[in-house]
């Protein structure tokens, strides 16, 4: 990992606190630009993700506290996709109480039972297509009674 990425893995996601900005897969380059200057390449998880505006204002907080300017570039394409997570953040949000996605799930990703992050049971329903944020699905298992969120696929 170069530097610039260990650096950026200091800002958690300002949605799900125990994942960062780099194990989320949104920031997709970091470069210097000179020894005075940065350059961040992010793509947000939806389009509208609100959270982004925090996490362009969290990148070039942490960069001046260093001394260097940051430039924050939003790239909507190629789209955000669950396969750019890492492996050790799906586990963060599994071990949160947040069902992380497959890696290769395809668009019926949102029809296929998911387990219960607290009990483990594939008895669940979808609640609702949208969860606490607009990137995760409300779901509910019929065993423990328990709701919990899913992380969705793009």
């Amino acid at each position: 990992m170069n530097n610039l990425l260990k650096i950026l893995t200091q800002i958690p996601d300002p949605e799900i606190p125990v994942i960062n900005i780099v194990e989320l897969g949104i920031v997709r380059d970091a470069k210097m630009i000179s020894e005075t200057e940065v350059e961040i390449i992010i793509t947000p998880t939806y389009s509208a993700c609100p959270a982004m505006f925090n996490i362009e204002e969290d990148i070039i907080k942490l960069f001046k506290e260093k001394g260097i300017s940051a430039k924050v570039v939003t790239k909507m394409f190629p789209i955000w996709t669950t396969d750019w997570m890492t492996d050790e953040a799906r586990e963060k949000l599994r071990a949160y109480g947040i069902v992380p996605p497959e890696k290769g799930a395809d668009e019926n990703h949102l029809h296929i039972p998911k387990k219960c992050p607290r009990c483990g049971s594939e008895n669940t329903t979808q609640i609702s297509r949208f969860g606490s944020t607009l990137c995760k699905a409300s779901y509910q298992c019929q065993d423990c009674l328990e709701p919990f969120d899913y992380f969705k696929c793009h």
